[in-house]
């Protein structure tokens, strides 16, 4: 790889006129250069092509494709992309501005590595993002990386957080156009077991949006919980391929009991599913979180009975 390596930026769009211009000119005000960014609308029905359009005079490049998914635009995207460094962007979200430098720099020419990225929530103002270190701030072997992650809840796996070199974007291969929600998790737990180790570049920052009405992520639908249990069952694949041990046994039981928790009552076969695979795996046993009373009456009633109260009442 070159000293001054091309960064291809490549966002997929859906109906993310409200956003996207706020994207793209995280990724026009970047201090790196030379950057290509690339932008594929997934077949929008609102006024997005209308304001990507208004880009190409500042050099990005517009695709278009039917409605096929986040996942195929992405692919799109990358069969297009000329750069030896792949940065992916959800079309609602943020990159500091040195951002990409940092992590440019932080790689020093590796191919056989990805940089990660300090990242915080905001919803409206990214002046909201409070930056909270957690246990995966840090450099770290892929496996270690993904078990400290899972352990604690499954860490955050989202596109706007890596830098990565097109050699290992190469060998990971292709996003799951099967996958429709946590595809992100799935693909770059093949990307990051696909490299010799996990960079954390401190003061890299990029902005994961975040409560957005009708999003993805935020849906508790039949589809998306098929959706996670079939992510949750890749993943452990891929993690106990590379390494078949006691802590990645461990820390894949705890992702399926967090899935469990969070998609019951509304699929309590999927549930129940996602229970099972845990106990297969491993002895450890979690609780869900929640307020005081949650956990007042899980312990009185039980976890299972305290959630078909929560949403009796009104919670979601």
């Amino acid at each position: 790889m070159s000293t001054n390596p091309l960064v291809s930026v490549l966002i997929p769009c859906y109906n993310a006129e409200r956003w996207v211009a706020q994207t793209l000119e995280s990724v026009l005000a970047q201090t790196y250069r030379p950057i290509e960014v690339i932008v594929v609308d997934d077949g929008s029905t609102d006024g997005s092509l209308e304001v990507l359009a208004g880009y190409g005079a500042r050099g990005v490049k517009l695709m278009t494709q039917v409605n096929r998914g986040a996942a195929a635009a992405r692919n799109l995207a990358l069969s297009a992309a000329s750069g030896d460094l792949v940065q992916f962007l959800d079309a609602d979200d943020l990159l500091a501005q040195d951002k990409i430098e940092r992590q440019v720099t932080g790689l020093a020419g590796r191919t056989d590595a990805v940089a990660m990225a300090e990242w915080a929530r905001f919803h409206r103002d990214p002046n909201e993002a409070c930056f909270v270190p957690d246990s995966c701030w840090r450099t770290l072997d892929p496996v270690t990386w993904l078990v400290e992650a899972w352990s604690h809840g499954g860490g955050m796996l989202f596109p706007a957080m890596w830098l990565l070199p097109r050699r290992i974007v190469e060998i990971a291969g292709q996003w799951n156009e099967c996958l429709t929600l946590a595809d992100d998790t799935e693909y770059f737990t093949r990307v990051l077991l696909a490299s010799c180790g996990v960079f954390f570049v401190s003061g890299a920052r990029c902005y994961y949006r975040s409560g957005l009405p009708g999003s993805l992520s935020g849906s508790k639908t039949r589809a998306g919980w098929e959706s996670q249990f079939l992510v949750l069952a890749l993943c452990e694949a891929h993690l106990r391929r590379h390494e078949e041990s006691e802590r990645t046994r461990r820390a894949c039981a705890v992702v399926w009991q967090v899935l469990a928790h969070a998609c019951y009552p509304y699929a309590p076969d999927i549930a129940n599913h996602a229970l099972a695979r845990a106990r297969s795996l491993h002895a450890l046993r979690t609780w869900p979180g929640g307020g005081p009373t949650f956990r007042w009456v899980s312990r009185m009633v039980g976890w299972k009975l305290a959630r078909r109260l929560q949403r009796l009442s009104g919670r979601p």
